[in-house]
């Protein structure tokens, strides 16, 4: 019963984060199909340089998330709209201007995931 998401214990020491949306998939899995969520401007399948350069081995916390509209976890980290799966809580890595350039292009407000920017509450100043 693979979806894609499956992650085999043995290949634990090969997860990589995408730095973007924080989905936690093996090095080999984001070649093959790249990230579920942000593929269509990260480009990451088949392009082993943008694998590395938009996705992170350095990450905290490992959450699975199976609804993400309805989950109060997904909603707090961000992951709404974004296909069910294994996600990170932080991811340490500097995404490359040309990839925050293309994400914001597609519609994606890139904040990094690695706790250095805290989104400020719509009610808080």
């Amino acid at each position: 019963m693979s979806n894609g998401n499956f992650i085999p214990t043995s290949q634990a020491r090969h997860m990589r984060a995408c730095m973007v949306c924080s989905v936690v998939r093996t090095y080999t899995q984001f070649l093959q199909s790249g990230c579920p969520n942000c593929d269509a401007f990260l480009e990451l399948t088949g392009n082993s340089d943008a694998i590395q350069d938009c996705t992170s081995q350095v990450f905290e916390g490992l959450m699975t998330v199976s609804n993400t509209s309805r989950s109060w976890v997904a909603r707090y980290q961000r992951l709404e709209g974004y296909v069910p799966g294994v996600y990170a809580v932080q991811v340490e890595g500097i995404l490359p201007e040309d990839a925050v350039v293309a994400a914001e292009q597609a519609g994606v407000h890139y904040i990094p995931r690695d706790g250095s920017v805290s989104e400020a509450l719509p009610n808080e100043n």
